[in-house]
This record gives structure tokens, sequence and C-alpha cells, in this order.
């Protein structure tokens, strides 16, 4: 079995590290900071979609990116935080699959990050944003996951996710998703793509792991 993970509202809380972030890019070039709520629902899609979506002239947008990234990689690891059950989860799916990690977060702070809490070693691969030339919803990112960990069939696949994009990307990519309400994502959302919806990534790692052992029929 192989368990892809997201990482923002599924396995970590960085909105403080996000949202501060993109108030200071905002604040350097000017911009009128948006509505908290406005950026949070915005969380885990591309910076360079995020600063689009609130207003940013696209001849901007890069200068805010870097000006987020310059904020960001002094702050993420103070505050950015694991979820509840989240390392549990993760050593025990590392008990029975093997694991990789799918994010449109820059992949190299999003393994210090994983550094940080001790469990990037459980992971085989990790797949950031300038990893791919398409991230999620596309399925390049998924594909690319799967190719570093040297699997070409698609069966016994998962992506663990808390937003559309990750179920869409496990649509896109043909493989199975288990969608959790930790993070950014709204039950109704998720469960239009038939997907199972669990309560968190520790209870999707159970599901899997009943799976594994034959003792769950996962109707998705």
């Amino acid at each position: 079995m192989i368990i892809l993970f997201d990482l923002d509202g599924t396995v970590i809380d960085s909105t403080e590290a996000i949202v501060e972030s993109f108030y200071f890019a905002c604040d350097k070039y000017g911009f009128n900071r948006p509505a908290y709520e406005e950026i949070t629902a915005l969380i885990g899609f591309p910076l360079d979609v995020m600063f689009r979506e609130v207003g940013v002239e696209e001849e901007k947008v890069w200068d805010f990116v870097s000006a987020y990234k310059e904020h960001y990689r002094i702050i993420s690891k103070e505050k950015t935080f694991l979820l509840p059950g989240a390392k549990e989860a993760i050593i025990m799916a590392s008990e029975f699959a093997r694991l990789g990690v799918v994010t449109t977060k820059t992949a190299r702070y999003s393994q210090e990050l994983l550094e940080h809490f001790g469990i990037m070693h459980y992971f085989e691969t990790l797949i950031g944003r300038e990893d791919v030339t398409h991230p999620k919803p596309h399925k390049e990112p998924i594909e690319k996951a799967l190719l570093n960990m040297g699997i070409s069939k698609k069966k016994d696949v998962y992506i663990i996710g808390d937003t559309v994009l990750d179920l869409e990307a496990a649509k896109n990519a043909n493989i199975l998703a288990i969608g959790v309400l930790s993070g950014y994502g709204k039950e109704e959302e998720l469960k239009q793509y038939g997907f199972l919806v669990a309560k968190n990534v520790y209870e999707a790692v159970e599901v899997l792991k009943k799976r594994k052992n034959n003792t769950y029929e996962l109707n998705c």
C-alpha cells in the first residue's frame, strides 16, 4: 500500500505562519490586507495563485511571493504545529505502507518542518511546489511522487488530504483518497468526490490499516 499525505490541514497547522507571512508581504508593498478568512479559504493553493486571488497585479505577484517566503522561513518552525494525532498516524502508517508527501508548499520548507518534528524519515519522497510544473489539483505531483518511489501500478495507492485540491488530484491521477475535516475543506465539498471523509488523519490511517488487514471495505 502507498499513502501520500498532504501537509497543511492534514498533518500540520501552519495557519498562523501563513497568514502572518501573507500580511508581511502585503505590508511590504503597501497592499491592503485581505480578511483573515479570505486568506485561509485559499490555503492549499500555490502562493502565486493566492496572491492573484486577493487582487495582486500579475506583474507584482512573484515579488509578493518572495516577500512571503522571506518572512515564512524565519517564523515557520515557531508558528507551525503538528495536528493532534498526526505523528502517531504517520508512525502507524509506516508499519503497513510506504509513505510520501505531496504538497503545494515549498519542498525545502516542508522538509525542514518535517525534520523539525522528527518525522521526515518516515517518507520516501516529498513533492513540493517547485518540483512540478502543474500543482494539485493536476495529477503531476502525485505521479511524480509515485515515479520517485518506483511505483508503476496504481493499485492500493491513496492520498489523504483536507481540500478539494487533494481529492480532485486523486481523481485526475486515478488513485483513491480519503478527505479529512481537520483542515480547510468543508465536509460537503469533500464528499462530492465520492471518497470517504474522516475526522482527521489518524482516523483516516486507521481505516487504511483495517483495509490492509481486510477488515474494512472502503467504498470509494
